[in-house]
């Protein structure tokens, strides 16, 4: 039997609470994602249901502002409950939650595409303390930093707007959306005087959708120079965003390989739970995965990536912000522009999240911040030869 926990029989639960819906069969998982919610001041568990059916039929009662749905469930699953939910609430914040096999991979991939903000992966076992802890602390802080986004929303902002299907990544965005750039009172750097020799992106919350909307459009870039990327991923997730990004840019995409040499034509993604950092080999720039403690709390982390292309390339560096939590990229952004390289940032307008991109922005690094549909054209004109 499901049981709900509304507002109404929390104690001091308030408007600014994110309302957090908790839908999955195991009872284990349930009571542990609801224990955590409701330990945070923030937020208050609107409900804890077991079945797909359960949050569809309820979900206007409930009106929850976030919902963490679990993939596999009886009576209805949460890829067949996802557009329902969104049906009968359009800004609803929904974060799938899957264990790591491809299929769910798979799934949640497809989720983004339907329009959920974001995914998480289970831990295999919730009674391996480190894994369960990084569990927590990873679902607690994307509940807490979407949430915020759609308290700052006006109602006409849907979460799906946020996270637009793939088949759609390269529709233009809303006029607002594309006129909207940082506050004015964010310091610009100007664009290096070197030509680049590679491009370099980071991203987490949003990547995936804003990397494919991305790639699909740059491919003169790709042809004639390396494009690395680091996506705050985990293993299984990171191979199949690679076939995804192999197919929006019909270029060669993969997950990188230790000691392979980095070669222009190629996409270059940092597998999960690994590093990926290059190296200088003789005349070669070379990949060099490792298995460091995380840095950031990400495992892959983009800081690695960027700091390390500054022995290998010097100045002549690219690189790309995109949206995410935290401040990841920051600090490596700085070394490359200390190294006389340049740094564009994702607005916030067109970012699910303004973490990264945002830390990277007011650290004044940036030569540039855009929304995203005009991130491409810009790297197309600078690695065509425009210093502008």
């Amino acid at each position: 039997m499901s049981v709900a926990l509304t507002s109404s029989t929390i104690p001091n639960a308030t408007q600014q609470e994110l309302r957090v819906m908790v839908v999955d069969d195991s009872v284990v998982i349930r009571g542990m994602i609801s224990r955590w919610v409701a330990s945070e001041p923030d937020m208050v568990v609107a409900a804890s249901l077991r079945t797909g059916l359960d949050a569809v039929n309820q979900i206007e009662r409930i009106d929850p502002d976030v919902a963490v749905l679990d993939i596999e469930m009886p009576e209805l699953d949460g890829i067949s409950a996802l557009p329902l939910l969104l049906a009968k609430k359009r800004n609803l914040i929904i974060i799938m939650a899957s264990t790591l096999t491809r299929r769910n991979a798979e799934i949640s991939f497809k989720a983004l595409s339907l329009g959920a903000s974001d995914y998480i992966p289970k831990p295999e076992s919730t009674r391996e303390p480190a894994a369960a802890e990084t569990f927590r602390h990873d679902l607690i802080q994307k509940i807490r930093h979407l949430g915020a986004k759609v308290r700052r929303a006006a109602p006409a902002v849907s979460a799906p707007s946020l996270a637009p299907a793939l088949d759609r990544a390269r529709e233009p965005l809303s006029r607002a959306a594309t006129a909207a750039v940082a506050s004015p009172q964010l310091l610009r750097r100007a664009f290096s005087t070197q030509a680049p020799r590679a491009l370099l992106v980071g991203s987490s919350t949003g990547g995936p959708q804003a990397l494919m909307s991305l790639v699909a459009e740059i491919g003169a870039v790709i042809d004639r120079f390396p494009v690395l990327i680091t996506q705050h991923m985990p293993p299984t997730f990171t191979t199949i965003l690679a076939e995804h990004l192999a197919r929006s840019s019909h270029r060669p995409a993969r997950e990188a390989v230790d000691g392979e040499i980095v070669k222009a034509g190629n996409i270059y993604l940092a597998p999960g739970g690994r590093h990926m950092r290059v190296v200088r080999h003789g005349v070669d720039a070379v990949i060099a995965l490792d298995d460091g403690p995380p840095v950031n709390f990400c495992k892959p982390a983009v800081d690695p990536l960027f700091s390390s292309a500054v022995d290998v390339w010097q100045g002549a560096i690219l690189a790309v912000v995109l949206t995410g939590m935290g401040s990841d990229g920051m600090r490596g952004g700085k070394d490359i522009v200390a190294a006389g390289g340049s740094v564009i940032a994702q607005d916030e307008a067109t970012s699910v999240v303004w973490g990264m991109p945002g830390a990277a922005a007011n650290a004044g690094i940036c030569a540039a911040v855009l929304p995203l549909n005009q991130i491409a054209p810009k790297l197309v004109r600078l690695f065509s030869g425009d210093r502008s």
